[in-house]
Parts: structure tokens; C-alpha cells; sequence
């Protein structure tokens, strides 16, 4: 598989990104500049975390203007994977390409810790490696991670199972109030859109690829992600 780290100005997780993918997981990455007008040759894109745009107006909504993102937006249409982390997953709902938005966290602060996930779904490319209700434990490191979206939306993503992951007590595996970091609705951590090829969750899987970090447990959504790209090629 052959997949496109996107490059922002402010992006600061293109690099954890490019090297989780490289050196943790075995996938050639490569970077691709945000004024770029197309993806080159790739399997899938990952839109990384950070800053794009240094947050300014909203977090993503510059970003989402970029020109790549209308290579994006054109590859996710032919049902090439696209994977958005924190920022990424901002950028992506500003884009569209997912619904809801990110509001800033409950209770105002920036937050940085390991949060622990349920995984909800795994008929996805990047959970399939994952057997449902199996706990997660990823980084989270976001000021703007509320998952937001009308009721209507939120009653549509359950009923679709396009809620990949969900925030969760680590003793019980239960989503209660307490195990929710920031605030989202139904402690929503990560969904995909309808066609179940584009995801976006607010955790850094990049930043747990390797037992030194705390956790691997990223590895299992890039390698799902790897095996379902390579199946095929749309760019």
C-alpha cells in the first residue's frame, strides 16, 4: 500500500504520521503538500494532527480550502480510504466529508492524555482487525475534540453503525460520563461516513504504534486500513 501523509501549514503530527506508517507498521508513505492539486499515486491518505492554519477561525475551516482536499474529496467519492486524526477528523467534518463538528472540550481545557475506546464496529476497513467491543487505548491531545451533531444526525450515525469508536470506562468498557474526555455526544471518539471509507476519530493511533509509547494498539487500525487499500487502487 502506498498512502499520502497530508502537509498543512501548522500541521505538527505529519510526522508521527509518516513515521507510525514507515517504521512501526511497514506502509510506504509519502508527504503531500496541501497546495498539491492531486494525490500522485496512492492507496489511501491519512490527514495527520496539528495546527493547520494555526486554528484560526475554526480548527480544519481554512484547511478544508486547501486544493488538495478536493483531491481528497474526489478520492474518497471513488471510495479510495481517507483516515483523519484529531485535526484531521476536524478538517474532514469541515470539508463534509463527515457530518457533525468539534466543539471546544467541556469544561474549556486542552486535554492530553491515554484514553481508552470501545470498538463498536468492525465491518470497516480500519477496525476489521479489531473484534468488537475490544478496548483501545489510544493518546488524545486536543482543545476542540466535542463531537457534535443534532439529534437527528447522531440517531442516523447508531443506526447506521457509523460509530467506529466510543469513549469508555477502562474497567468496565462501559461509555460512562467519567471516561468521556471532552464532552461528546454519546462519547463519541471516532465515525465514518456512509460508505464506511472515510474516518475520522480524535485519538492518535500515530502516537501508539509501538509498546515503547504505552500502547501498539494503533497499529491495528493502519494495518486494517494497509490490508483494505491494497485490495484497490482508485488513484
Amino acid at each position: 500500500m502506498r498512502c499520502a501523509v497530508l502537509q498543512f501549514p501548522g500541521s505538527n503530527c505529519d510526522q508521527d504520521c509518516l513515521r507510525a506508517l514507515r517504521d512501526d507498521c511497514g506502509i510506504a508513505a509519502e508527504y503531500v503538500w496541501h497546495q498539491e492539486t492531486s494525490l500522485g499515486a496512492c492507496d489511501a491518505v491519512v490527514i495527520p494532527g496539528g495546527f493547520s492554519y494555526g486554528d484560526y477561525l475554526r480548527c480544519g475551516a481554512m484547511a478544508r480550502h486547501s486544493p488538495v482536499m478536493r483531491a481528497v474529496a474526489g478520492f474518497a467519492g471513488q471510495g479510495g480510504l481517507v483516515l483523519g486524526v484529531c485535526n484531521g477528523f476536524q478538517i474532514l467534518c469541515e470539508a463534509g466529508l463527515l457530518p457533525g463538528a468539534l466543539l471546544r472540550n467541556r469544561g474549556l481545557h486542552f486535554v492530553c492524555e491515554m484514553a481508552h475506546l470501545r470498538v463498536e464496529r468492525t465491518d470497516s476497513p480500519f477496525t476489521a482487525h479489531c473484534h468488537e467491543g475490544q478496548v483501545l487505548r489510544l493518546p488524545i491531545a486536543h482543545g476542540e475534540g466535542c463531537y457534535f451533531a443534532d439529534p437527528e444526525t447522531l440517531a442516523g450515525l447508531e443506526a447506521n453503525g457509523q460509530v467506529l469508536l466510543r469513549y469508555v470506562d477502562p474497567a468496565t468498557g462501559e461509555p460512562t460520563a467519567a471516561a468521556n474526555p471532552n464532552g461528546s455526544a454519546a462519547n463519541i471518539a471516532g465515525i465514518c461516513n456512509a460508505g464506511r471509507n472515510v474516518f475520522g476519530l480524535m485519538p492518535h493511533p500515530d502516537r501508539a504504534c509501538h509498546p515503547r509509547l504505552g500502547s501498539a494498539d494503533g497499529r491495528l487500525i493502519f494495518e486494517a486500513m494497509a490490508v483494505a487499500a491494497a485490495g484497490a487502487e482508485v488513484c
